[in-house]
């Protein structure tokens, strides 16, 4: 063997992957963050920041499973304002807010099986159809809400729990999150209808010359994706004790973005998954962290934020390249 091509082979074994460049960017902010911040190495800090990612990282996975099948889902955020807000409103007729949430969770499931229908059945490109129908969902979640804020109804001991509790000193919300990620990753990997997503997402056509059930695959993963956005509302709400309606109108659509595509997951489809999401949420978390204790603004924490998408989408598009498939359907 030739020394060049030995040094090849040595380039090549040192590759690192985007998730393992993130992992890295993020030992070091954290022991930079450490050394000139006296107070974020602590123990209540940490598990403030962890907390404070719970819901993000729950939405991150949502749209996980939807990315992983080559495709993206904007109506999470208006999905999961409004089906809470729904749910909350239930609760004032008299029916009990446990039986309101259930209702609400059916209704947000209706919402993904549209949203995939149009992608799956109608062809529409999932960009257009989920942006198309977030708007349809919040304009009339607004009709019906005319307070921008909904609180939750009080006396629900476990509802209580469930936003202020703690399990072994860790909160709640981590919890859950955690048992989620865990869940998902689980599901991928180990089951059948989780290696129909990778099919599908790797190449959608090959996956339905085979005879794999592709129409349906994608309409679940979508209605999974609503589901989950409602669990993370169902969470923030028992949090604060309230869901925002306006928080549609926010950047935390591209967060949810940023954190898939910043751990790695390709918006091409066909590869990543729930350890690329937790990657990119505890980065993400950090990064907010630390920018807020040193007070900067919110205005340049979304501009930095914003430079770092737009760099995980440049190296998305080197690392993934579009296959001549994806080139002539366009992509998502």
């Amino acid at each position: 063997m030739s020394r060049s091509e030995t040094s090849a082979r040595g380039l090549v074994s040192f590759k690192l992957t985007q998730e393992e460049v993130i992992f890295g960017v993020t030992l070091v902010l954290i022991a930079a963050f450490s050394i000139f911040l006296p107070r974020f190495l602590t123990a209540g800090n940490i598990l403030t920041l962890l907390n404070n990612v719970a819901t993000l990282g729950i939405l991150a996975v949502g749209m996980a499973l939807v990315v992983v099948g080559r495709g993206i889902d904007l109506t999470m955020i208006a999905v999961m304002v409004i089906g809470v807000a729904f749910s909350i409103w239930l609760s004032t007729t008299g029916l009990p807010f446990g039986w309101a949430l259930v209702v609400g969770g059916l209704l947000v499931a209706l919402v993904g099986v549209g949203t995939g229908t149009l992608v799956a059945v109608a062809d529409v490109p999932p960009i257009f159809a989920t942006l198309g129908l977030a708007s349809v969902v919040y304009g009339a979640g607004r009709i019906v809400f005319k307070s921008d804020v909904v609180y939750a109804p009080t006396g629900y001991e476990w509802f209580t729990f469930l936003g202020t509790g703690s399990i072994a000193g860790i909160p709640v919300s981590v919890c859950v999150a955690a048992a989620l990620a865990g869940l998902v990753a689980l599901f991928l990997r180990n089951t059948r209808f989780g290696r129909f997503i990778y099919a599908t997402g790797d190449n959608p056509f090959a996956a339905r010359t085979m005879g794999l059930p592709t129409r349906p695959v994608i309409i679940s993963q979508y209605a999974a994706s609503a589901l989950i956005a409602f669990l993370s509302g169902i969470l923030m709400c028992a949090v604060v004790s309230g869901i925002n309606t306006r928080l549609y109108n926010s950047t935390l659509i591209y967060d949810v973005l940023l954190v898939v595509v910043l751990g790695g997951i390709g918006l091409s489809g066909g590869q990543g998954g729930v350890r690329n999401v937790v990657v990119g949420t505890i980065l993400v978390g950090v990064l907010t962290n630390g920018m807020t204790i040193l007070n900067i603004s919110f205005t340049a924490q979304n501009l930095i934020k914003g430079v770092i998408l737009l760099g995980a989408l440049a190296i998305d598009a080197v690392l993934n390249p579009r296959d001549e498939q994806t080139s002539q359907s366009g992509d998502i």
